[in-house]
């Protein structure tokens, strides 16, 4: 069930993104060179957006790992506390056949 806290309490596998987004950038730059070595530019630019992508994304991953495990969204989003009791809405009334 949600609790309305997710925000604030979600976490990330940052580490398994790390070195998903490391194998990444490896396999971009391999791709980029050896697509340049061959003579196929298209594709070489296709791996290199790839890689430029992998970049942005392995230096949001580092910033994330440095800002620690108490990271807060920022000052104007406000904790979301769980329910008191019981689900948010009613449940739907049941049918009986004859």
């Amino acid at each position: 069930m949600r609790t309305g806290s997710e925000p604030a309490t979600a976490r990330s596998a940052l580490r398994a993104r790390f070195w998903l987004s490391m194998w990444g950038l490896v396999w971009a730059i391999f791709g980029t060179a050896a697509f340049a070595l061959v003579g196929r530019p298209g594709w070489a630019a296709a791996c290199g957006v790839l890689w430029l992508v992998a970049t942005i994304d392995m230096t949001m991953i580092l910033r994330h790992i440095h800002q620690g495990p108490h990271y807060q969204p920022g000052r104007n989003i406000p904790p979301y506390q769980p329910p008191e009791s019981g689900p948010p809405y009613p449940r739907p009334p049941r049918h009986r056949h004859p």
